[in-house]
């Protein structure tokens, strides 16, 4: 893939994204499904910075997220953070991490 074909402009840049991941034969939702995730999780890559959506996206067309995103990348491959002190470790779950508590992106009232 030539990585010039890539839009500048961030609206054509998204459509771009999910075209390139259908040719692939894969999608949004199958990756949000990989992820054990949400489709919204990985469709909030598109207004805001979300390290851990950006890479498997790019993973997903083998490409580097700096490629798809460099204003959200530093160019030695870390993320490019407004709040420095935030690290993607806060996100993840411990060993105490206990299923009853976990309210990420599910809908009040359903069971997990």
């Amino acid at each position: 893939m030539n990585k010039t074909e890539i839009p500048i402009n961030p609206t054509l840049r998204w459509e771009w994204i999910k075209y390139q991941l259908r040719a692939r034969g894969t999608s949004l939702a199958m990756l949000a499904r990989e992820l054990e995730v949400s489709d919204t999780a990985v469709k909030n890559v598109k207004r805001t910075a979300y390290p851990r959506m950006e890479r498997a996206i790019a993973k997903a067309l083998s490409l580097d997220p700096i490629d798809l995103w460099p204003e959200r990348w530093n160019a030695n491959g870390t993320p490019f953070r407004l709040r420095s002190g935030r690290s993607e470790s806060n996100a993840t779950y411990g060993y105490e991490h206990t299923p009853a508590y976990d309210l990420r992106h599910r809908k009040n009232g359903t069971e997990s």
